[in-house]
């Protein structure tokens, strides 16, 4: 699975290690669903290298909030576990890549 659904449950298990990009998103923003097959490209791209998730704000408000994600999409990059960056807001593929070398 290139990316990976996160929920409250299982974020720890999944970024404690690692680089990950997160995509903070939810299904009626139209900047969102713009930018979903460029993080289904980037899940394919990386697949092994960095772990590119999804976390749907309406399902996970507890995330979203213990992220201070206040508009979407929001992206953020961690190593192991601990935030290194992020961007808010419809961003071309290479911009994102360069967040993640």
């Amino acid at each position: 699975m290139s990316v990976q659904h996160l929920t409250k449950e299982n974020f720890e298990l999944v970024t404690g290690e690692g680089k990950s990009l997160v995509d903070f998103w939810a299904s009626w923003c139209g900047p969102c669903r713009m930018l979903a097959p460029t993080i289904d490209a980037l899940g394919e791209k990386y697949e092994g290298k960095v772990k590119v998730c999804k976390v749907d704000v309406d399902a996970q408000p507890e995330l979203a909030a213990r992220f201070g994600v206040m508009s979407i999409p929001t992206l953020v990059v961690l190593e192991n576990g601990k935030e290194v960056t992020r961007v808010i807001g419809l961003r071309p593929m290479e911009d994102i890549e360069r967040l993640l070398v």
